[in-house]
């Protein structure tokens, strides 16, 4: 059966000239045929990893009025705290995804000047252990989203800090997702997570609590993406592909239902972001006969779709 590939960061960051080599190699491909990669040997703990799905899940299961206490806090349009169940959907789609989620960003100074761009954090009150697991988790997961941006320069022909540059101050988000059980009352058209493609530029999927999730190969074809709980899956985003003018395509995919035991499922998707005020502009290297896409500022993207999926108005 086909598999995205698997790849071993380690090779990158402590192997030979030519482990590297062949890292940067079956990333770039892997991205461009699938869209995905599977990550293992990184340097997310996964004591760590473990600790962030116990609170996660510590969380979910607060009584809902306490969990509607921390939706759209001081007005942060769901870039921040607690999305109630049935709340965000594809876009285009007629009715709405079946998940909860929570959302922790970047915290910048009030004095920097990106400041504007960042609501504060939300945290739990119920739970004190959430607040540092997930601020560590977000470190974590950037620092790892940041050495897998610069395996792609040499293959896109940029400077070897161009993404870094462009991610330093970027509007990054971690997603603590809960799928319950599918209710009785629940749309039958609704899924999980219905096809879509990601906003950014990569996200780092740590392995889900359970199976689910597929992607739409360049066949046409549903393709199943499992993998052990320690791994990360990488996929490529709109913001990646607008700037290689779809050489890195973004990948469609979706979380189906269980068709065994109707229970929840949990995962955490790290979405990767450029700088509010970067330009996504396309790379040279990927211009050819010319960019399909206009340039446009990275917020003003990002506040387009999330107006599409119903995040904001």
């Amino acid at each position: 059966m086909e598999r995205v590939p698997e790849l071993s960061l380690r090779a990158y960051t402590n192997g030979t000239g030519e482990e590297r080599r062949r890292f940067i190699d079956d990333l770039f491909i892997g991205l461009k045929q699938y869209g995905f990669i599977v990550l293992k040997d990184h340097p997310v703990d996964v004591k760590l990893l473990n600790k962030a799905y116990e609170y996660s899940q510590k969380f979910f299961e607060l009584p809902e009025n306490v969990k509607r206490s921390y939706a759209d806090v001081n007005g942060t349009a769901g870039m921040r705290g607690y999305t109630p169940f049935g709340k965000e959907h594809a876009k285009d789609a007629k009715v709405p995804d079946l998940k909860e989620f929570w959302h922790v960003g970047r915290e910048l100074h009030e004095s920097h000047r990106l400041k504007k761009f960042f609501p504060n954090n939300v945290w739990p009150n119920e739970l004190p252990e959430f607040k540092p697991i997930f601020q560590t988790l977000f470190q974590a997961l950037d620092d790892t989203g940041r050495i897998m941006l610069e395996a792609l320069t040499g293959p896109l022909e940029v400077e070897k800090d161009f993404f870094t540059r462009m991610t330093e101050n970027g509007s990054s988000i971690l997603r603590m997702l809960h799928y319950p059980p599918i209710p009785a009352t629940a749309d039958p058209r609704s899924i999980r997570a219905a096809a879509h493609e990601d906003i950014n530029l990569i996200t780092l999927l740590v392995s889900a609590s359970a199976s689910g999730l597929q992607l739409l190969d360049r066949k046409g074809q549903w393709l199943n993406i499992d993998s052990d709980p320690e791994n990360i899956i990488v996929d490529s985003g709109d913001m990646l592909a607008r700037i290689t003018n779809d050489l890195i395509p973004a990948t469609t995919h979706r979380v189906v239902n269980p068709e065994g035991p109707n229970l929840s499922r949990y995962s955490m998707p790290y979405f990767m972001h450029p700088n509010p005020d970067a330009m996504l502009s396309c790379l040279p290297s990927c211009r050819g006969a010319g960019a399909k896409y206009p340039d446009i500022l990275a917020n003003d993207f990002l506040f387009e779709r999330l107006r599409d999926i119903g995040l904001t108005k």
